[in-house]
């Protein structure tokens, strides 16, 4: 790691520690879409010790929580998640799968760490404010439910952003880089269907099965997929079959969607389609079909002027500094994984397959694939203010999000370092909006010469409320 040169660099060393433990604590209580309440409790206490003025449950939700410090000047977004993932449970530091807890969440996408290490670069941020007296405003917005929840797309749509100049925001990764922007927009849809109970022996012809219905519109939508984009995603889980008993003719059955597109515009009008199958699955089974909107999240925007400030902190500060024991550890969770997941993990970044365990190198602002991405809340927010991402080195080449391995590596020393330099990447970002008029300026006509020829409708609509028992009995 090459040293330091910018002073709020220095409050991010002299902080680390207790956000290491904080991120730790989060982990240690994994908590899903719209529940994260101990972590709620966690990341206001520390806003509140650390001299932030508090404001809870934005937009109506609950586990939604911002700070700010500073006066006058910008103001400063710094995006922080801290909701887990169902079913992933396990213990941290074993390089096999084994659950904590049988059928218990874990955090497979490292959203202890980035809310961690986000909440410390915003406390890095004020302290340097206060100890160099210029004038700007950090706040930092604790987001929950980015997994499928979009609490950002909510916050968006409820105003939070509407006096923000700009918006950073980090991932834990296997790679360290800007994030290109580059996502799929999404909406996630809930449809039930009502039928009619009947006795499936005796009397079959009274009945009319809202389960026959929610089959057929997966049929229809699947036979959809030849005849939409390549490059679109339509995924289904069934949350309610109707129960288990097959003597009965199910009165109730729902089944969620995620229809995704590379475009915001393009989703509505698949999502149309979708709308248009279960219809009809409704009225072949003479049954009736109810839809609401659960979340919804537009595609990344870019913005080169932040893209290049982070790349050049990024180059600045150089690798989070792996030690031999880390590269040990990731050693041994790589073997859990095959060639192809390893060269996968490498490809999704454009990159050259290596042979390290852990990646030490800062790869190019041109460096990542396009060919395989995911949507992501932060997108909307990306709509609203001029927004940039980075990514840090977190945890072993090939590890895939979402998985037992990710959360194995969430309390590692690795995961440690990588929460350190996301926090210095994001403030020194701040640091340089804060002081440089012209990267301000630019940044905000980046952001004003792609909105003036592109319209912004929030993917989520203004009678969806935020699905707060989305994920309370899973």
């Amino acid at each position: 790691m090459l040293r330091n040169t910018k002073p709020v660099w220095g409050h991010v060393e002299a902080h680390q520690s207790k956000f290491f433990e904080l991120s730790d604590r989060i982990w240690d209580h994994p908590e899903l879409n719209y529940q994260e309440f101990f972590a709620l409790s966690e990341h206001r206490q520390a806003l509140a010790s650390e001299g932030f003025s508090v404001t809870e449950a934005s937009a109506g939700i609950p586990t939604a929580v911002m700070g700010e410090a500073g006066n006058g000047g910008p103001v400063i977004a710094i995006l922080g998640e801290y909701d887990a993932l169902p079913g992933l449970s396990q213990v941290s530091g074993l390089a096999s799968e084994r659950p904590l807890v049988p059928g218990g969440s874990g955090h497979g996408c490292g959203h202890n760490m980035l809310g961690a290490a986000s909440l410390l670069a915003a406390v890095a941020v004020k302290d340097w404010l206060n100890e160099a007296g210029l004038p700007g405003r950090v706040r930092y917005y604790g987001c929950p439910a980015e997994e499928g929840g979009s609490a950002k797309s909510y916050l968006v749509r409820a105003g939070a952003f509407d006096d923000v100049d700009v918006a950073i925001c980090w991932h834990p990764a296997a790679f360290t880089g800007v994030s290109l922007p580059v996502s799929l927009a999404c909406v996630e849809m809930e449809f039930t269907f009502h039928g009619h109970a009947a006795h499936a022996a005796a009397v079959p012809h009274l009945g009319r099965s809202a389960l026959d219905a929610v089959e057929l519109m997966n049929v229809g939508v699947n036979y959809m997929r030849e005849h939409m984009p390549s490059s679109a995603r339509v995924h289904y889980a069934l949350i309610d079959g109707g129960g288990f008993a097959p003597n009965v003719v199910q009165s109730r059955a729902v089944v969620r969607y995620a229809i995704r597109a590379r475009k915001l515009d393009d989703t509505w009008d698949l999502l149309e389609r979708v709308k248009k199958i279960a219809e009809g699955a409704a009225l072949m089974t003479e049954t009736r079909v109810e839809i609401k909107q659960l979340s919804g999240e537009a595609n990344l925007v870019a913005n080169k002027p932040l893209e290049e400030a982070m790349h050049a902190n990024l180059v600045q500060l150089g690798s989070p500094g792996f030690d031999r024991a880390d590269r040990e550890f990731a050693e041994q969770i790589q073997k859990t994984f095959s060639s192809d997941e390893i060269r996968s993990s490498y490809e999704r970044f454009g990159l050259p397959v290596g042979a390290e365990p852990l990646c030490e190198q800062i790869y190019e602002l041109s460096g990542v694939s396009t060919e395989i991405i995911a949507s992501t809340d932060v997108g909307t927010v990306s709509w609203v203010v001029p927004t940039v991402q980075c990514r840090i080195a977190c945890f072993a080449v090939g590890t895939s999000y979402h998985s037992w391995q990710l959360v194995a590596q969430g309390k590692s020393a690795a995961a440690h370092k990588g929460i350190a330099l996301a926090a210095k990447a994001m403030a020194g970002v701040a640091a340089d909006v804060i002081c440089d008029r012209d990267l301000l300026s630019a940044a905000k006509g980046a952001f004003k010469e792609f909105r003036d020829k592109n319209s912004f409708r929030n993917p989520i609509e203004m009678k969806a409320e935020p699905p707060l028992t989305m994920s309370a009995t899973r």
